[in-house]
């Protein structure tokens, strides 16, 4: 007789969607918040939440089983090191992470059938031009998505600062920077260091009100515009995390020109991004590259590249690939001009 371990672990592949949403529930109840202080019992929990008692246990039990949270022996449940990271409060949360995964990217997945056979993202199939469009229409997710995006930069930024050195720079810019959590990080770290973050007028009050929270705004400022259009000029350097990925050659070209043009002679240019090995392997993190890179498919119709691909596309940009620094799941790519 056969052994059932290679179709048993295709039927939990299958199912692993649950586990998506046995997540969303907890962060939507607030339990990693709930717990923060210490065990509760699950009749506490229900109370507190205003769940059914015996389903909110089944749930529990459920979160137990994939290593959120702990049963302790007296019918209590405690929170994980991996689960205290559903935390909204956590330095490491990925809370906001579980909301856009649950209620954005589950549904716009739902259509890959339709991506894989026509090549187009879901925002081309619906007669519009890109991902961000599409979520334009909506504000709600647009907050969800900056949320998220905040949730992983957060969590990136200390390898970052551990493993490339910003202290010889004067002033940095980070070109589709969002709220400015990375750009805020490294000028927190880098006293002498000015900076500015510049992208789509939406991310102005984020931004502005998280470099004054963080007291940088002295250094730190906001510069609203389209890194298609133009991008200002730049003193030492340019920064962009987890922006070529989101776009095909043509559009990646055209960030990469603009940013040539910024840049003085002696510039540096510094790129956050996954970086696709050449023969993905089954692991873990070859796994999580050629997701993203399904999800960028999907989503903005961009790509996970090689080193080698990214090479090409910075030598026709007018830059050359200077250096490598790994980051974990992340590598800074660092790049001169030609």
């Amino acid at each position: 007789m056969s052994s059932q371990l290679p179709a048993l672990k295709l039927l939990d592949l299958i199912q692993s969607h649950r586990i998506t949403a046995v997540i969303h529930v907890a962060v939507k109840l607030g339990l990693a918040e709930l717990l923060r202080d210490g065990p509760q019992t699950v009749g506490k929990l229900a109370a507190a939440t205003g769940a059914d008692e015996r389903a909110l246990g089944r749930l529990l039990t459920a979160l137990s089983t994939i290593g959120l949270f702990a049963r302790t022996s007296d019918n209590s449940y405690a929170l994980t090191d991996v689960g205290a990271c559903l935390d909204g409060a956590s330095e490491q949360s990925f809370k906001a992470w579980a909301f856009l995964e649950a209620e954005m990217l589950t549904k716009s997945w739902a259509g890959l059938l339709e991506t894989i056979m026509t090549g187009k993202t879901a925002a081309q199939l619906m007669g519009l031009e890109n991902s961000f469009d599409l979520m334009g229409q909506t504000p709600g997710s647009v907050a969800k998505f900056n949320a998220a995006m905040t949730d992983l930069t957060r969590l990136v930024t200390p390898e970052i600062l551990r493993c490339y050195d910003f202290s010889g720079l004067s002033h940095l810019m980070d070109v589709g920077g969002g709220s400015g959590e990375l750009l805020g990080a490294i000028a927190r770290q880098n006293r002498q260091l000015r900076g500015t973050v510049f992208d789509l007028p939406r991310c102005a009050e984020a931004a502005t009100s998280h470099l004054r929270h963080i007291d940088v705004s002295d250094r730190v400022d906001f510069v609203a515009g389209d890194f298609f259009q133009r991008v200002p000029p730049a003193i030492d350097a340019i920064i962009l995390k987890s922006v070529i990925h989101d776009w095909d050659n043509v559009r990646s070209t055209s960030i990469l020109r603009n940013c040539r043009q910024a840049l003085p002679g002696g510039g540096k240019l510094l790129l956050v991004e996954r970086l696709m090995p050449e023969s993905p392997t089954t692991a873990e993190e070859d796994r999580a590259h050629a997701l993203s890179d399904l999800n960028m498919l999907r989503g903005p119709g961009g790509l996970e590249r090689t080193e080698r691909q990214y090479a090409e596309l910075l030598a026709q940009t007018g830059f050359r690939l200077a250096a490598i620094h790994p980051t974990g799941r992340f590598n800074v790519i660092e790049a001169h001009l030609n």
